[in-house]
Formats: structure tokens, C-alpha cells, sequence
């Protein structure tokens, strides 16, 4: 039976684990992203609703979130009104 040598053989089975390795890695990590991507739809919904809150409350604004402070969205008819 004809063989590689011991040289080339450990150099094969050195990269082989070293992409295994990578592959368990990356794996990880789209199993990550997934969980993090689920999150952030939910996070996502949660200001969605809460947008409606703040609307049902205060009527269409924008929001400074550093200070609280807000100005009124003008609408199509109220620019209207102004001309």
C-alpha cells in the first residue's frame, strides 16, 4: 500500500481540523445572528407600538431623544392652510 508522507499527512490533517474549527465557528455565529435578528424584529415592534402610543397622545411629532422636546409633524393640509 502506497502512503503520503508523515509530513504531508499532519500538514492535511492540520488544515482539515483548522477548517473544521472555522466551520464550528461560523456556525456559531449564524446561529447568533439568527437569535440577534429575531430580537431586533421584536425590539422593532415594540417601538412600532409604542409610536402609537405617543401618537394617540400627543398627535404626529418628532421626537428629540436626547432632550424629550418635540415639534409637530405639518401635515398637507396644514401647510395649505399657511399659504
Amino acid at each position: 500500500m502506497n502512503k503520503i508522507s508523515e509530513e504531508h499527512l499532519k500538514t492535511i490533517q492540520n488544515q482539515q481540523g483548522d477548517l473544521s474549527k472555522i466551520l464550528n465557528q461560523v456556525g456559531y455565529l449564524e446561529s447568533q445572528k439568527h437569535a440577534l435578528l429575531h430580537e431586533l424584529a421584536s425590539v422593532n415592534q415594540e417601538v412600532e407600538e409604542f409610536k402609537k402610543v405617543l401618537e394617540a397622545e400627543y398627535g404626529s411629532i418628532n421626537i428629540n431623544v436626547e432632550d424629550g422636546s418635540y415639534t409637530e409633524v405639518e401635515t398637507e393640509q396644514k401647510q395649505e392652510a399657511h399659504v
